[in-house]
């Protein structure tokens, strides 16, 4: 009793009612500020690494102009094109000086600045701790560096950031140099002809600064890779050239990207933008662990859990409070509302108040006496309606029927003058008192095969060799109660549509009945013609129309009588289906519920 009471029911659905809304509320807030957030991030780390790539390239861009400012020097072109001649020749070297003490002086960056020229292997290189030097070239020196700045399109090679030491020697950290190396193959325009190599070794400063810029420390990681995978910048010293998101995003075809990636140890969102291979082709990759891009979405959860559990502690507390203080009156409408359900419909009880609950008990008792009143008035007519209703559409069976009839017998009369007219007579007169006795609605099924096979025999007299029938029951379906007259309209539609007189075949009507579980189960099939898929369909969807209207030209009225009477008979418990052959022919099918439940009946309903 102390787990139903309606006390303790109250303050179970007043806490479901209340932690499911927050609960739920605080999941989906979290879930949509969550994938908010993530977007977001997304979109904002996109456009700082667009802007990243944007300020690289430019840089990179600066650098190589420098390496193409000589161009319009006729001096120092000459001295490219042939080093030999100018060997002693002071004006040459003074204006190869100038050209590349003003590339070392142009940007703040470059240490040194070197040109090999491929003429006679002459080499000049300067650099801010000393002067100019005029040397043979060194063999090998950067030769991969060389041919890979030949090869590529715009003749430029990028090496990935180098230790230099001073003095070739191993000394101290301070003595060591970062540099990242800039190499462009010269190229005499337009013969295509190599001219030689300019080298510039440049700080990273000012692509440290750039990189900088681009990522939080300590909350996300910043990467440079080469094209070939070397790191160039990395935030996070730990993470080496090897791990497999590099050559992921390596075999990346895209220029830009995002990832979400969950291996090497690193969960969290990846994205990456390539800059032109004009620029190098480096590849910037940026990575932001869940726990960054979501910091501000557990937050929010958090405080929506700390509002949730404070408003849930008012709610239990008012919800002990309204149980206490108005369970009383509710149970005494509860125990009424369970009269009702049982079928009780006098319903009285004393007043519970002046309150919202004593006025719902005032309601309720006018409410079930409304109810009471409309349910007699309503079901009488609906009885009423489907008795006239009922009525009519028996009495739609039997002139066409008599005429029918009363034709072939008037026909065999005429032409043989023999005794089989009384038993024609004899026939049609059973089949007229079957037909208009009202006062049956349910009939053994053993009457209605009687009635049946009276029918046949008057089609079989008219028709004569013509046409042939079989009746086919098991013995155990013949106490069965059916609706009268079930099964002559779906035979007199056969031999209004499907049966022809005046072909050679002969026209042959199977009709059987059998028990399937607790369905009764009868078939009528035919050899006729059929019928074609529309008005197959065409008679679905008259089946379909509640309200039956009565088509003057009598086309399918005697099937749609059989399928409404199933309808009002066995509330939709019936099946009546309708279909073409595989043999030929129509075949009919009805399936009616043994034990109809106390079924309705067309007359008599009090």
């Amino acid at each position: 009793m102390f787990k139903t009471s309606i006390r303790n029911k109250l303050i179970v659905l007043l806490l479901l009612i209340t932690i499911v809304p927050f609960g739920t509320s605080i999941v989906i807030t979290y879930l949509y500020t969550k994938e908010s957030l993530k977007d977001e991030f997304v979109q904002e780390n996109v456009n700082l690494l667009y802007q990243g790539k944007l300020n690289l390239e430019g840089y990179v861009g600066e650098l190589k102009n420098l390496t193409l400012s000589f161009y319009n020097n006729i001096d120092f072109m000459n001295y490219l094109r042939n080093p030999s001649q100018d060997d002693d020749d002071y004006l040459a070297k003074e204006s190869v000086k100038n050209v590349i003490l003003t590339i070392l002086y142009a940007e703040k960056n470059i240490n040194r600045v070197n040109i090999a020229v491929e003429e006679d292997n002459q080499n000049v290189s300067v650099s801010k701790t000393s002067g100019v030097v005029f040397s043979p070239v060194v063999k090998n020196l950067y030769k991969e560096s060389y041919e890979k700045a030949m090869n590529n399109s715009n003749f430029i090679y990028i090496e990935p950031m180098h230790v230099l030491q001073k003095d070739g020697a191993v000394k101290d950290k301070r003595e060591k140099k970062e540099v990242i190396r800039l190499h462009r193959a010269l190229i005499d325009i337009p013969s295509n002809k190599l001219l030689g190599y300019i080298s510039l070794d440049i700080a990273p400063d000012q692509i440290i600064d750039i990189s900088e810029k681009l990522y939080v420390k300590d909350k996300e990681e910043f990467y440079i890779l080469s094209p070939e995978g070397e790191l160039i910048f990395r935030s996070n010293s730990e993470v080496s050239e090897t791990e497999e998101w590099v050559t992921s995003v390596l075999k990346s075809t895209e220029t830009s990207g995002t990832m979400e990636w969950e291996k090497d140890s690193f969960r969290g969102l990846m994205m990456y933008d390539k800059l032109s291979e004009s620029a190098g082709g480096w590849i910037l990759v940026k990575r932001i662990p869940y726990t960054s891009v979501f910091e501000s979405a557990l937050s929010v959860a958090k405080i929506n859990i700390m509002f949730g559990v404070i408003g849930l502690c008012l709610v239990i507390m008012a919800t002990f409070l309204v149980s206490f203080k108005i369970t009383s009156p509710i149970r005494v409408l509860l125990q009424n509302i369970k009269k009702v359900e049982e079928g009780n419909m006098n319903v009285y009880f004393d007043s519970l108040g002046n309150d919202e609950i004593g006025i719902l008990g005032e309601r309720f008792i006018q409410m079930i006496g409304k109810i009471n009143h409309l349910i007699n008035r309503e079901y009488k007519l609906e009885l009423e309606n489907k008795t006239n209703q009922l009525k009519v559409l028996q009495s739609q069976l039997n002139p066409h029927f008599l005429y029918n009839s009363l034709q072939s017998i008037g026909t065999l009369a005429l032409k043989n003058n023999v005794p089989q007219v009384y038993t024609l007579v004899t026939h049609l007169s059973k089949i007229m008192r079957y037909g208009m006795n009202i006062d049956e609605d349910l009939v053994p099924l053993t009457k209605e095969i009687d009635f049946t096979k009276a029918f046949l025999l008057l089609q079989k007299e008219r028709f004569g060799d013509q046409f042939e029938y079989s009746l086919q029951f098991d013995k155990e379906v013949l106490t069965i109660e059916v609706p009268k007259m079930i099964l002559q309209p779906i035979i007199e539609n056969y031999f209004k549509h499907g049966f022809n007189s005046s072909d050679e075949s002969i026209g042959q009507l199977m009709i059987m009945g059998r028990k399937e579980s607790n369905q009764l189960v009868i078939t009528i099939h035919d050899n006729g013609k059929g019928i074609s898929e529309n008005r197959l369909n065409e008679i679905y969807q008259s089946f379909d129309k509640e309200k039956q209207k009565i088509d003057t030209d009598g086309t399918n009225i005697g099937l749609r009588n059989v399928y409404f009477r199933l309808k009002l008979y066995f509330d939709g418990r019936a099946n009546f289906h309708i279909q073409n052959h595989q043999d030929g022919g129509l075949l009919v099918i009805l399936r009616l519920p043994i034990e109809t439940g106390g079924g309705m009946v067309e007359g008599n309903y009090y």
